[in-house]
């Protein structure tokens, strides 16, 4: 996983609430295994239509979405934070997301931020014409096109691994030494070895 610490970009708004992970990524594309590649099935069925959102020429290499409350709801397919950061987002602001939806994010440095729906409302309003916002997950802080500043929370142990670009394999390796020493110092309970 790649570090995530600050970005300055441009915003797509899909202003919809409850948007469930059947939508952001339908059945059909959950065949492959790798992460890679889903970014095209984006909104699959969403992006047919004429006046989709993301479908403005202003949200064009939007890397910040905002969205409405309880997004990516529905069911656990870590495919839907792969196809959005296939498609290029590194951050989601919303009033609230999918829990299993959140932690899948989390997991791949897709930066899933929790604003007050008013303050919500206010950066759609502001960000219309794909603006940019500034997010900083080491202060804490998102930049609004108007300069105003605006503290959010972020999970410490999540924001630590996103800084730092750690994964659960990365976490792993970080004690690599420590488990090479602990295996070293006590006998196998199991034999592991073939039968001569």
């Amino acid at each position: 996983m790649k570090p995530f610490r600050r970005v300055t970009a441009r915003v797509a708004v899909l202003d919809r609430a409850d948007v469930d992970t059947d939508q952001i990524i339908p059945k059909q594309f959950l065949k492959r295994i790798e992460r890679t590649g889903y970014g095209e099935f984006l909104f699959f069925d969403w992006m047919k239509q004429d006046g989709f959102e993301l479908r403005r020429p202003e949200y064009e290499g939007a890397r910040i979405l905002l969205a409405g409350r309880n997004f990516g709801c529905g069911s656990s397919r870590a495919h839907a934070a792969w196809a959005l950061q296939d498609y290029g987002f590194d951050v989601m602001i919303a009033p609230s997301f999918g829990d299993i939806f959140r932690t899948n994010s989390l997991k791949i440095g897709l930066v899933p931020i929790v604003l007050p729906a008013a303050e919500v409302r206010t950066l759609m309003d502001a960000a219309g014409g794909g603006t940019e916002l500034t997010v900083d997950l080491e202060t804490q802080q998102l930049t609004d096109p108007f300069g105003r500043v605006l503290e959010f929370e972020f999970d410490q142990f999540a924001r630590e691994c996103i800084l730092e670009g750690l994964d659960d394999i990365g976490l792993t390796l970080k004690r690599e030494q420590t488990i090479t020493d602990y295996e070293r110092s006590h006998a196998p309970r199991v034999e592991t070895t073939a039968l001569p």
